[in-house]
């Protein structure tokens, strides 16, 4: 059995991920972090070296090797669950997890985060707001396909 953690970017995918896997007695994989040791590219650069969809055709292949995986905690990128038919595979290979924050939470994480995004690169305050009200609109459809939605300022499997 896997769960897989969908939500925005800066949504804690990662930190709780880690959390409930240590405490299920699962591993963790941060998909993210696996791309860049399979591909010896950061996100970030291979953002800007060879575009976006360049990016989630390898992230959709990558997602696709966790299905031999078992007893896993797999967090996903922020867009991972929006392409290539990724959250169907997502729930027929494990438990989707939805990690839900709202704008003004994203927001004040993103301007905190040392590690800016590719997507978030150079954006003000104002822009960012605009990106991730305008991105979250279009992805939280998938997100709300996970059969578990949790506060993601306090995430708690029950």
């Amino acid at each position: 059995m896997n769960y897989y953690l969908v939500g925005y970017m800066y949504c804690g995918k990662s930190t709780f991920g880690r959390r409930l896997a240590a405490e299920r007695g699962m591993d963790f994989l941060d998909l993210d972090r696996a791309f860049e040791q399979r591909y010896h590219y950061t996100v970030p650069l291979f953002f800007r070296r060879f575009g976006e969809q360049a990016f989630r055709t390898l992230e959709s292949q990558l997602l696709r090797s966790t299905a031999a995986l078992d007893n896993t905690v797999i967090a996903t990128g922020g867009g991972t669950p929006c392409h290539s038919g990724n959250m169907d595979f997502i729930l027929a290979h494990g438990t989707a997890i939805y990690l839900r924050m709202s704008v003004d939470q994203l927001v004040e994480r993103a301007l905190r985060s040392r590690n800016p995004r590719p997507l978030m690169q150079g954006l003000g305050e104002a822009e960012l707001r605009a990106t991730i009200e305008g991105q979250l609109k279009e992805r939280e459809a998938f997100y709300l396909r996970a059969p578990i939605v949790l506060d993601g300022q306090d995430p708690r499997l029950p």
